[in-house]
């Protein structure tokens, strides 16, 4: 139970975080997004870049050094992934979504965070789309 209660806070303050960087750096805002997938103003960039590099880092020092990760209990290693129609397929959909939108989940939600109840309608297409997938995987398979 205790280590339930250690994920839960780990993951809550993580999100607290996660939310912080979204909002000071104005991802939570559609139309500073918008901008920068048109390539008007790229500072996201610098957002993005940032939090890459610093991901990168602790993942590699995690990972020589054996740790776990504090949710899973898992090591940290190199998840190998093959490329197929349906990964191609999906991140072309998500990315006309985004680009449609201006939002992508994270940042959606964290939109909610300063008052833009607006997004709720985004976040609703997300669940039904992802709803929908489900149906259709289940009729392929």
């Amino acid at each position: 139970m205790n280590s339930e209660r250690n994920t839960v806070v780990v993951t809550f303050i993580g999100g607290i975080i996660f939310g912080i960087g979204l909002a000071i750096s104005k991802m939570t805002h559609p139309e500073v997004v918008l901008d920068f997938l048109q390539l008007d103003d790229l500072g996201l960039l610098f957002v993005l870049g940032g939090a890459a590099s610093v991901s990168l880092i602790v993942f590699q020092i995690a990972s020589r050094t054996n740790r776990v990760a504090p949710i899973t209990g898992k090591k940290y290693s190199l998840r190998e992934r093959e490329i197929n129609n349906d990964l191609i397929f999906g991140g072309v959909i998500f990315g006309i979504g985004w680009g449609i939108s201006g939002i992508c989940p994270g940042a959606a939600f964290a939109s909610l965070g300063i008052g833009n109840y607006v997004i709720l309608w985004g976040i609703i297409g997300m669940f039904l789309g992802a709803y929908g997938h489900g149906i259709l995987k289940e009729y392929r398979d």
